[in-house]
């Protein structure tokens, strides 16, 4: 990898470690270096977009957009090694551990249902067309843990646009890839989830100008553990809302469903908007444990509505019974 900026231009967080940057099997995958304000491709990525120069404008400092937070970044190898991603094991280090098996070049999205605009989409035609942003957000799993991300990557809107949704169109559905022979965990017998993963959202939603589709984190190409080559970033939903390695998009009329809320809708609402005020059926959601943390060092800090995104997003649910359309 090459690092071509001068030290004064390089924020904190680009600067990876050694002993990760020495680690293979914790960069497999992992296919753009930051070179200026470019990703750059490797030539031992699996996702190094033909090695396509990407550059990206970094998230605005200033002003009430949401897509920058000053808060303390989370350190880089505990957000690639602390993940939720079931099609390879339930653990948290389960996804750090079997995903660098996973093939995203070459890599499409197929895109129907109520457009003008179907087809099977490269992610060589998609990052073509869009320009690259890097959004600081939080994040806030379903299950009271959080982290601060630099991601990198470009409004859903703009994609949404470019298919050109109908008259009938009012809600958006994506699916994850399912490949069992990359997949240990799509493969498992004792699996509950109907695979391929499935998630939806609102049309309002899906074109929220926070909505983002992200190709890179921390000034790198996304890992496999993390939803390479692409995936959805919804920052003031739970975590489960923003879906990994997506391959399929379509626009629908009716509501669409989703994989946790047919396990469990006690448990998974369709909208699952961070809301410290409504507690998971088996615990609380006031608080979070904001990684890194520990058994002796919990770091638990107040959960905030909308995951802190309540003056951008509020005004989606007005007259929304909260409790109700969890």
């Amino acid at each position: 990898m090459t690092l071509i900026k001068t030290p004064s231009d390089i924020p904190s967080h680009e600067i990876t470690p050694e002993r990760v940057y020495l680690s293979r099997r914790q960069f497999m995958g992992a296919g753009v270096a930051l070179a200026g304000s470019s990703l750059v491709g490797s030539a031992a990525s699996a996702a190094d977009f033909n090695a396509r120069s990407l550059t990206f404008q970094p998230a605005p400092r200033s002003g009430n957009s949401g897509f920058y937070t000053a808060e303390a970044l989370t350190p880089f190898e505990d957000a690639i090694s602390y993940n939720n991603f079931y099609e390879f094991g339930t653990d948290k280090d389960d996804p750090a551990e079997y995903a660098g098996a996973l093939t995203t070049d070459p890599w499409s999205i197929k895109c129907h249902g109520e457009i003008n605009n179907p087809g099977e989409y490269t992610l060589e035609d998609i990052l073509a067309r869009f320009a690259l942003e890097e959004r600081v957000y939080r994040l806030r799993c379903v299950e009271a843990w959080s982290m601060v991300v630099p991601w990198v990557g470009f409004p859903l809107a703009s994609l949404l646009k470019f298919l050109d949704p109908t008259g009938n169109a009012k809600y958006v559905s994506f699916k994850t890839l399912a490949r069992k022979s990359e997949m240990k965990g799509v493969r498992a017998f004792t699996s509950i989830i109907d695979w391929p993963y499935r998630e939806g959202l609102r049309l309002d939603e899906a074109m929220h100008p926070l909505t983002l589709l992200a190709v890179g984190m921390y000034g790198k190409a996304i890992y496999p553990q993390n939803g390479a080559p692409i995936r959805l970033v919804v920052p003031w939903k739970y975590g489960f809302k923003s879906i990994k390695s997506i391959v399929g998009i379509k626009l629908t009329e009716r509501q669409p469903e989703t994989s946790w809320n047919m396990i469990a809708p006690r448990e998974y609402g369709f909208y699952a908007n961070v809301n410290p005020q409504v507690s998971h059926p088996r615990w609380s959601q006031a608080k979070e444990r904001r990684l890194p943390s520990s058994l002796f060092s919990p770091n638990r800090i107040d959960t905030q509505m909308f995951n802190g995104y309540g003056e951008q997003v509020a005004s989606l649910y007005t007259g929304m019974d909260l409790a109700r359309y969890y």
